[in-house]
């Protein structure tokens, strides 16, 4: 007798699925982050408040200033130490960021670019820090770790327990069109400058429950985290200075002239348009200057994350009222003349028109005022205030790219404010949560502003080309800021373009918005991380997106869905040779039950030529006879009466599942859109098939037809294949 051959069992599963949940992934939830995205009932966060004294040397180019910083610790844990970030420190000669990356000999370069890189001293820009103390003046020990500074305390800081301390510094300020930099200085002919200053300070680093204390150095791209506090700043200047930064101004009859101080007073009340402050005349008397008095400005600033200045003898001031729901805040802008007249008649405007409309999609504008300066070369904020390229040619006229170009960095910075100054996401760690969500938002504020501005980022569309082409072999979304080698898409156009999907096609503008605000509320004055905001996002919309984010954020997978056949079908009452049932449920068999039609396709081997026709029901004698007898003569008038059937298979080369949207053209033109969710391929990854039952006899299909998913191959999109489709970016 043969000996049997053993069963070998089949291999097990591994669970593949692009729409498997996302627990791998994500933090697991506790008590200070829930599982629903919202703050836990251990939730916390540390609070820092500052008291300073600046002084700016302009003739010097050099900051001088002492702060008086008061941390509590509101951790359940004892801090033994406390870190802070010095981040001016990447400007000094000692600075890590040069050393950090791969060079290449250039074949060519200016004289001058050759001189500053091969023989000129580099430019020292670090932070001298004169003394740590006590506020009794006892020195505290600190160490510095190039652009971190730890201070160890003489005991160890409590839960609810606060210590002050004392920092005094200086430093050189850089002019950042040669040096580069988010702040410094830049110089004109008649040897006037017009600085921006930030990371003038030594600032708290954050202590979350997330990581601890924020521990990682300051490269150059990954931005900055910090903890909410109060801020009681005074900053010396020129007396020829007009300056603006974040805070309530304490001092303005001091600091204006009655006649600048009148003007203000008319701008609070004025919400149709900008009223100018400091004239452009009274700004050209100011630039020839240069006086050696003295002016302090006292600013004052409630639960804000940073500090911001900016001052210069060249300014032109201007502001306006803005109502919002629920208050009003003023919509500032400080320009010199090379910026008229273009910034004269737009930027305050748009600055308006960005605090309304993001207050329409999150949360009313809580702070006091937004300011818009003129810095050429720049676009960085801080609390209520940012810096701002753009400007006309020295004749006063501009072309549309430098106009709209102007439009987008000044809502994009503004809109800053709401992320990350508010929405306190962690930008060392994810550029992504605030410049992705942000360029999301600028999107939507462009074309509220002109409907046919020319947007570079947010529609599905600008983005197919990167992804099917320069994100090969890139990192994917969820990586950390200094990782990202193209910041531009990565960063900012490819999270955005996720959103919108979001919004447009996924979840729809209503579930989409609701929860966007939600969010927003959630985590204003907090600190919140990509868990918060994926989990809330599902959490206020009943939407699970683990497929979406996985997919989008998590990987470098593009989008790429086809039309790979069609086939049409005919209702005959004869059945093919060989027919065998097949078998099916209970539910199917008693719905089923009956006489019964068959549907042939056109290539069948039993298909009939005299079958080629519109389907008429009197032609089909079982399905007529049923019909008769189960609905009444009025009943039957009310069914649908199609003529043509087809079985329509979509393939999806792309590795990310996205909803399939199907457009089909009929024979006289009109057209039917069908819109399937993307869970239609959480069974089978590489095709699917539908049927469509229609009146009309179909002439082509398309797949995505207005271009909504970001699918980076559209030469697979149509039936028949359209002439002109193709790849984009190719």
């Amino acid at each position: 007798m043969a000996q049997e051959t053993p069963r070998v069992p089949a291999a097990g599963h591994t669970d593949t699925s692009k729409f498997r949940q996302m627990y791998d992934l994500l933090a697991t939830p506790n008590m200070y982050r829930t599982a629903s995205g919202a703050p836990g009932p251990a939730y916390y966060q540390q609070k820092a408040d500052y008291k300073m004294s600046i002084e700016l040397d302009d003739k010097n180019q050099k900051v001088y200033g002492e702060e008086t910083v008061t941390y509590t610790n509101n951790a359940g844990e004892s801090l033994e130490y406390l870190w802070m970030q010095l981040d001016q420190n990447q400007q000094a000669r000692n600075s890590q960021t040069p050393l950090a990356d791969s060079q290449k000999m250039e074949t060519s370069m200016a004289a001058a670019g050759f001189s500053r890189r091969f023989m000129e001293e580099k430019f020292d820009g670090g932070f001298r820090i004169e003394y740590v103390t006590d506020t009794k003046g006892v020195a505290l020990p600190y160490t510095i770790n190039y652009t971190m500074m730890r201070i160890d305390l003489p005991k160890p800081l409590k839960k609810g327990e606060s210590f002050s301390f004392k920092v005094k510094w200086w430093y050189n300020v850089n002019n950042y069109q040669l040096d580069g930099g988010r702040s410094g200085y830049e110089a004109f002919p008649d040897g006037n400058k017009l600085y921006v200053l930030a990371q003038f300070y030594p600032r708290m680093a954050v202590y979350s429950d997330v990581e601890g204390w924020q521990n990682m150095q300051f490269w150059g791209s990954g931005e900055f985290a910090l903890p909410f506090g109060d801020y009681d700043v005074a900053i010396t200047v020129p007396a020829d200075h007009i300056m603006e930064a974040t805070g309530d101004l304490q001092n303005r009859s001091e600091v204006f002239t009655a006649e600048q101080l009148k003007r203000y007073q008319l701008a609070e009340k004025t919400f149709d348009k900008p009223v100018v402050v400091v004239t452009q005349e009274e700004a050209i008397a100011a630039e020839k200057g240069f006086s050696n008095q003295k002016k302090t400005w006292r600013f004052k600033a409630t639960n804000v994350r940073d500090f911001g200045i900016s001052t210069s003898r060249k300014f032109i001031y201007d502001a306006m009222a803005v109502k919002l729901q629920n208050g009003t805040a003023m919509a500032i802008s400080l320009y010199p003349k090379e910026g008229n007249p273009l910034w004269g008649e737009f930027s305050t405007r748009i600055v308006a028109h960005t605090l309304k409309t993001y207050s329409k999609y999150t949360f009313d504008y809580p702070y006091p005022k937004a300011i818009s300066i003129n810095a050429q070369d720049q676009g960085m904020e801080y609390p209520m205030i940012c810096w701002n390229f753009g400007r006309p040619e020295a004749d006063g006229t501009y072309s549309d790219r430098v106009k709209y170009g102007m439009l987008g960095v000044i809502i994009h910075e503004v809109g800053h404010n709401y992320f990350p100054m508010i929405v306190n996401s962690d930008e060392r760690q994810w550029t992504w949560m605030d410049e992705g969500l942000n360029t999301f938002l600028e999107y939507l504020t462009e074309i509220e502003w002109e409907a046919t501005f020319p947007v570079d980022r947010g529609p599905a569309r600008l983005i197919a080309p990167y992804m099917g082409g320069a994100q090969t072999g890139l990192e994917p979304i969820m990586t950390n800021s200094e990782s990202i080698r193209q910041f531009g898409n990565n960063a900012y156009g490819k999270p955005a373009a996720a959103l919108n999907i979001l919004r447009e096609t996924v979840m729809g503008r209503e579930l989409f918005d609701h929860a966007f605000k939600t969010y927003a509320n959630r985590w204003k004055f907090k600190h919140p991380t990509p868990e918060d905001f994926f989990r809330t996002m599902e959490d206020a919309s009943a939407v699970d997106l683990d497929w979406f984010w996985r997919g989008w954020f998590y990987t470098t997978d593009y989008v790429d869905i086809g039309v790979k056949q069609v086939t049409r079908y005919f209702v005959s009452n004869d059945a093919p040779k060989n027919f065998k049932a097949p078998p099916v449920g209970r539910r199917r068999r008693l719905a089923n039950s009956g006489p019964l039609v068959y549907m042939l396709s056109e290539t069948s081997e039993d298909f009939k030529t005299e079958l080629n026709k519109p389907l008429k029901i009197e032609d089909v004698k079982n399905l007529d006879e049923f019909l008769k007898s189960k609905f009444s003569e009025e009943e039957r008038a009310k069914l649908k009466s199609p003529k043509y059937f087809y079985e329509i298979t979509f393939d999806k080369p792309g590795g990310l599942v996205m909803p399939l949207l199907v457009e089909l053209t009929f024979e006289d033109g009109t057209t039917e859109m069908h819109r399937f969710p993307a869970q239609i391929w959480r069974f089978n990854d590489a095709e699917v098939s539908r049927v469509f039952a229609t009146e009309k006899l179909l002439k082509s299909v398309k797949v995505d037809p207005k271009l909504e998913t970001a699918d980076v191959d559209v030469s697979n999109n149509s039936w028949p294949k359209s002439a002109d489709s193709g790849v984009f970016g190719k």
